[in-house]
């Protein structure tokens, strides 16, 4: 089983996204270009571009406050063609009681910002992760 900071996401396995890091308000998530992310062009369909994006910023707002939270909206600008293998960032901009606000990012092996989004999550549970 794998482990998202913590908790294990079926999804998030399946997709084949990988766990990284959680320090200083911030998780790092990784994914690599397969077969079944990619598009007809052989780039990361947006979808996998975007789970990766959703899995990053909910994990570091879950992470943050302590309890189970849902995406209640989320933005997403796509930057560049994603190649190989890229790392999702999400950190939390601000939290209050119910309502989460977070930005996240996806960058390539050289640094180049691939994509990057913003989300509001909602805290579904306090049971705590």
């Amino acid at each position: 089983m794998d482990d998202y900071f913590g908790l294990d996401i079926p999804f998030a396995r399946h997709c084949g996204i990988k766990a990284l890091s959680f320090e200083e308000g911030r998780t790092r998530l990784s994914l690599a270009l397969s077969p079944t992310s990619a598009n007809q062009f052989g780039v990361f369909h947006g979808g996998a571009l975007l789970t990766l994006l959703d899995i990053a910023m909910g994990s570091a707002a879950r992470v943050t406050v302590g309890a189970w939270v849902v995406a209640v909206d989320m933005q997403t600008a796509f930057i560049a063609p994603g190649r190989g293998d890229v790392v999702g960032e999400g950190h939390v901009i601000r939290a209050g009681r119910s309502l989460i606000f977070c930005e996240g990012e996806i960058r390539d092996q050289e640094g180049m910002l691939i994509a990057k989004g913003s989300g509001v999550y909602k805290v579904a549970s306090h049971k705590s992760t």
